[in-house]
């Protein structure tokens, strides 16, 4: 790809485009799911207690996780983009420079909360005994290295807007392939590698990271042809960074939101009963499985969207933006009617329990439907920060989570409400988000304000 005008991404077709940047994007976060899993299998070999601790850790490094590639990262891509897509390289370096500042000044806020607050976090999410302890053991070494996850997708971010998704996913793909192995020994001790423990699993994480980011620094540094990522001879811009933060703030408020409607559901569910909390989490965890896959859209909706809005080709950059949408909710919606016309198929994969399977196949029967509405309001997400305009979005993510809060407040105080019930203000709260963001763009969200 060149930069400015001659840029091959503002005449190419859009939907071919889309799905070729899409495609690495979706294989490299797929591969990093079953890497995860991987971690969850090395971790359990240890025990009940170690699983368990692994349970309180992993949601704070899945939101780190988002923070990094999807709130932050997305604005890197989206502001980088922009400039290139006006021709202006050199502001391009010089916010690339800044925007690694500012990930590894918030990979050290991140690693002080968790470094220094993290018993208190875990006490409070109800970590007691050799749990906490081992909770402790695996949060304490992510985020003494955490440094490498924010700065691996710093880069990648960087190196998305230039439109080498490709390169992306390779170096984050090679960066998976060391943690497996790298994880494995480390938790076992295998050959010269020390015996870690659960706190191998997280070393592990930091490996394959550092391994990726030294793959992706190289390519910016000495193979990039639309930028290179330099360390001298720029100025430094200390309105860069704020800019940055409060944009990417703004973004961060969307993964916090997600994380928060989990904490509650959960909450109001467990008090159904443990058959039916269990099979709200075998339904909830296919939305895992739907993140890489919109995100692979969102992502090359990021770059396209963002380099169309710096040419000012505002009407395609728009055009580029419904069309990654449209085929994220083809995509969802196919996933989510498939699911709930064969719960079965998801649901018993898990559990031998009958109870289980029920609670699970209602889920699904009900929200299945809905994914398609997901799948809309998380790409339309990711394309507004090529826009840089992410006020509707992360509107429509907070209304998503005050109905829900406030519908399974009202359920809580009716006698008998069913689990059924509870599942529909989901569905609600995914429609509510789905509609709210895509008439907010529609009606020229993206036509307002300023952006980086």
């Amino acid at each position: 790809m060149v930069a400015g005008a001659a840029s091959p991404l503002l005449t190419a077709p859009i939907g071919r485009t889309i799905i070729r940047l899409a495609a690495p994007n979706m294989l490299a976060m797929v591969v990093t799911m079953a890497t995860l899993m991987a971690e969850a299998w090395y971790v359990g070999q240890l025990g009940t207690e170690a699983l368990a601790g692994l349970a309180l850790g992993f949601p704070m490094m899945m939101l780190v996780m988002m923070l990094s590639a999807g709130s932050f990262g997305g604005t890197i891509t989206g502001a980088v983009a922009r400039l290139l897509g006006a021709g202006d390289r050199e502001g391009a370096e010089v916010l690339a420079l800044h925007a690694v500042l500012m990930m590894l000044l918030l990979a050290c806020l991140c690693s002080a909360i968790f470094l220094g607050g993290g018993r208190v976090i875990y006490s409070l999410l109800g970590g007691r005994g050799p749990v906490l302890e081992q909770a402790l053991a695996y949060s304490n070494m992510l985020f003494a290295g955490s440094l490498s996850l924010w700065l691996t997708n710093a880069l990648a971010a960087i190196v998305r807007a230039t439109g080498h998704m490709s390169v992306a996913a390779k170096c984050l793909l090679a960066g998976s392939c060391v943690q497996i192995v790298a994880a494995g020994g480390l938790v076992f001790g295998l050959g010269p590698l020390p015996s870690l423990g659960i706190a191998g699993a997280a070393a592990g994480i930091l490996v394959g990271n550092a391994f990726a980011a030294v793959l992706l620094l190289n390519f910016l540094v000495n193979r990039c042809a639309e930028l290179r990522l330099r360390f001298s001879g720029l100025p430094f811009k200390l309105a860069l960074i704020v800019r940055l933060l409060q944009l990417g703030s703004l973004a961060s408020i969307n993964p916090i939101s997600t994380t928060a409607t989990v904490l509650v559901l959960t909450g109001f569910v467990a008090h159904l009963g443990v058959d039916v909390l269990a099979g709200y989490g075998i339904g909830a965890r296919l939305e895992l499985l739907l993140v890489p896959m919109i995100f692979g859209f969102g992502a090359a909706a990021t770059a396209l969207v963002g380099v169309h809005f710096g040419a000012d080709a505002i009407e395609r950059g728009h055009l580029a933006g419904w069309t990654a949408a449209a085929y994220s909710a083809v995509l969802c919606g196919l996933i989510g009617g498939a699911v709930a016309l064969f719960p079965g198929l998801w649901a018993n994969l898990f559990t031998q329990a009958e109870t289980v399977r029920s609670a699970c196949r209602t889920y699904l029967q009900i929200v299945g439907p809905f994914y398609a509405f997901y799948g809309v309001s998380l790409c339309l997400y990711f394309a507004s920060q090529g826009a840089g305009r992410v006020l509707w979005p992360v509107i429509a993510s907070l209304v998503r989570v005050s109905i829900i809060v406030l519908g399974c407040m009202a359920l809580a105080l009716e006698p008998g409400a069913s689990a059924a019930q509870f599942f529909w203000v989901i569905a609600v709260g995914l429609a509510a988000q789905g509609l709210l963001t895509g008439a907010a763009i529609r009606l020229g969200a993206w036509r307002m304000g300023q952006s980086t």
